[in-house]
């Protein structure tokens, strides 16, 4: 089906072919691509974007003793089929297979590991440093997309690499900027000129005399160099990157592999940092995701002839509309109210709100540090900010939460979607730290929902708190629970008893809930009577009712779909040695201390007994004092 991608096992094997081969390899993966994720889901617009740019860099470099660093991994579904995992594809982003991600323990082809963006460039800047001090002469080449590009990590990456003058190929691959097509053909044609052998020799032998020169010789070296920068400035948009110390070449058009090819081979030797300016279109070469993009960012299996979505069964609104939904019926009556993304409007939701409040909606693009700060000075001067970012993408702006927000006492909303585990993106996107890495924060409010109707109490009750709050939120789709006709703040700090029994307690917190529910119905048919609370709140705890159920019972399982160090489960502990409460039986259910792989949410819930049979099954073991077996779980590698 397959007749040259099917020969494609290694890097080594694209060297066999010519240019024209190569352009039907192109054609060829894009079909695979299709097939395959069309059926698993996944990253198509950016994958179809760059299969050119991550042929070309492969021909042209020796992976893997080269260095080829993905940022985000949004782009590298070509350089794994390419290196080895063609015939495990189909396994990317499911349970137990390959990673959607570049992963070091999976392929010495992946240099370094990516899921959050922005990276590449400082990873890449240390590989080339270590270059140096090893006397070693392989290449360092860092692709970053034009959206990482908005994170202030890669700006910091470029800046020291401008300054340290190693060398390091940063290939930015740009598909959102637009330029003249008659102005980039000739800039393009400029750039292979300016980075051939010729030039560069030339280039630098008239430096040379110019210097030896006497009097004179260093004025006319300055004035030619101000009128090369001039003339490429003129043609091209490097500024910015010559001012920070690199050479820059392009925009080259990411779709012509000729070029690529000529240009990358020209770069190979230039000493010093370089930046090659790539043009490429999202989607490329599939109608759908070019139209539409944004939609095939990530998406789940669809229909290859429409570029539809394969109908799932009809449930319940997800958390993240019901959110969405909540933040415009809030701001309606409230002008102060303000919503923040970092790139994620889809996403977060916040589409609704960014389409009726468009001066109320700022999206500052990948910058959760940046967006937290903004968020603590809009609620100084008197809003109410809402900040909607991904859990496992505020972890970046940990530093803001503590010194902008929570020391200044500022009432910033982070309202955190993806609240614990997210399935196929794995490791790097399952949520399961924020309880841990904000519950210890003085001033901070944490709490979770059981349901999409409680979402949208908790969000009134975040917005007019005037204290920072913390609201976390699974991924995926609610209980289709009936749903109250207007959001009314809770009382912060207090928990609610949703079923009552002496035997032991269950408390739960935020998607736990309705699977602790429905593990006291299972220890109801053992003949064993469970409370089961809903804590609502992470912190405060509603101490009064977790003592009471404490004394009466004598044995409490803790729930919670996050990390168990520094988590809800350590905070009960915390709370019983505070008090003095001594012979109480705990148990806590939890994320382990390891790295959760890619898999379905109901498939890792029930491997880490958070699924209701786990959880009766963990209580009635702690209940009987016999220690229940460890389930058999594969951690990451």
């Amino acid at each position: 089906m397959y007749p040259l991608l099917d020969k494609i096992n290694s890097p080594a094997d694209l060297k066999l072919l010519n240019t024209e081969e190569l352009a039907a390899l192109a054609a060829e993966i894009r079909g695979f691509l299709l097939q395959t994720v069309s059926c698993t889901g996944g990253h198509i617009a950016s994958n179809f974007g760059c299969v050119e740019l991550t042929l070309a860099l492969h021909y042209c470099f020796e992976s893997p003793q080269d260095k080829i660093i993905w940022d985000v991994g949004h782009q590298a579904y070509t350089h794994k089929i390419l290196t080895g995992r063609r015939d495990v594809f189909h396994t990317q982003r499911q349970y137990k297979g390959i990673s959607g991600f570049p992963k070091r323990s999976e392929s010495p082809h992946d240099a370094f590991g990516a899921g959050h963006s922005s990276t590449s460039i400082s990873a890449g800047l240390g590989m080339a440093t270590a270059n140096s001090l090893l006397a070693r002469k392989s290449k360092v080449i860092s692709v970053i997309g034009d959206g990482s590009l908005t994170g202030g990590l890669a700006f910091e990456g470029l800046n020291q690499a401008g300054h340290l003058g190693k060398n390091l190929i940063v290939i930015l691959n740009d598909n959102d900027m637009s330029i003249s097509k008659n102005v980039g053909a000739f800039a393009s044609f400029v750039s292979r000129k300016l980075t051939g052998k010729y030039f560069r020799d030339l280039k630098k032998e008239m430096q040379s005399l110019l210097k030896s020169i006497p009097a004179i010789g260093s004025n006319i070296l300055h004035f030619a160099k101000k009128a090369e920068n001039s003339l490429k400035g003129f043609l091209t948009p490097g500024t910015l990157f010559e001012a920070l110390g690199f050479d820059y070449v392009g925009p080259i058009n990411g779709h012509d592999l000729p070029q690529l090819i000529d240009v990358l081979r020209n770069c190979q030797n230039v000493e010093g940092p370089i930046l090659i300016h790539v043009m490429t279109k999202k989607g490329n070469g599939y109608l759908p995701a070019e139209k539409d993009p944004d939609i095939f960012h990530g998406i789940g299996p669809f229909n290859i002839e429409t570029g539809t979505l394969k109908a799932k069964p009809g449930g319940a609104k997800s958390y993240t509309a019901v959110f969405g939904q909540t933040m415009v019926r809030l701001a309606e009556e409230d002008e102060k109210i303000v919503a923040i993304t970092a790139a994620m409007p889809d996403g977060t939701g916040l589409s609704s709100f960014a389409h009726t409040f468009p001066e109320r909606f700022f999206d500052v693009g990948i910058a959760e540090q940046h967006a937290l700060t903004f968020a603590a000075g809009l609620a100084a001067d008197g809003f109410r900010p809402v900040a909607a970012i991904y859990s496992t993408f505020a972890q970046r702006a940990y530093d803001q939460v503590f010194h902008d927000i929570c020391l200044q006492k500022l009432p910033v909303t982070l309202a955190l979607d993806r609240g614990g585990l997210v399935g196929d993106d794995g490791p790097t996107h399952h949520g399961v730290f924020d309880i841990s890495f904000l519950r210890h924060f003085p001033e901070m409010t944490v709490m979770a929902p059981k349901d999409e109707n409680e979402l949208q109490h908790m969000l009134k009750t975040a917005v007019y708190s005037n204290r920072p709050i913390s609201l976390r939120y699974p991924r995926g789709a609610g209980y289709g629970v009936t749903m109250d006709l207007s959001p009314v703040a809770l009382e912060i700090g207090k928990g609610e008893i949703l079923a009552e029994g002496d035997d032991l307690a269950i408390i739960a917190i935020g998607s736990t809930v309705y699977p602790a529910l429905d593990a006291a119905k299972l220890l109801t048919e053992r003949g064993i009577k469970a409370t089961v609370v809903n804590a609502r709140f992470v912190k405060p705890l509603d101490q009064d009712l977790i003592l009471k159920v404490a004394r009466r019972t004598g044995v409490l399982v803790t729930v919670e779909e996050n990390a168990l160090a520094g988590g809800f489960g350590g905070a009960i502990l915390e709370l019983l040695e505070s008090e003095g409460i001594t012979g109480i039986k705990v148990k806590r259910i939890g994320i382990p201390d390891y790295f959760i792989e890619q898999g379905s949410q109901s498939q890792l819930r029930k491997d880490l007994s958070l699924d209701a049979h786990g959880i009766a099954a963990t209580a009635g073991s702690l209940l009987s004092g016999k220690e229940r077996p460890a389930h058999p779980f594969v951690r990451v590698k």
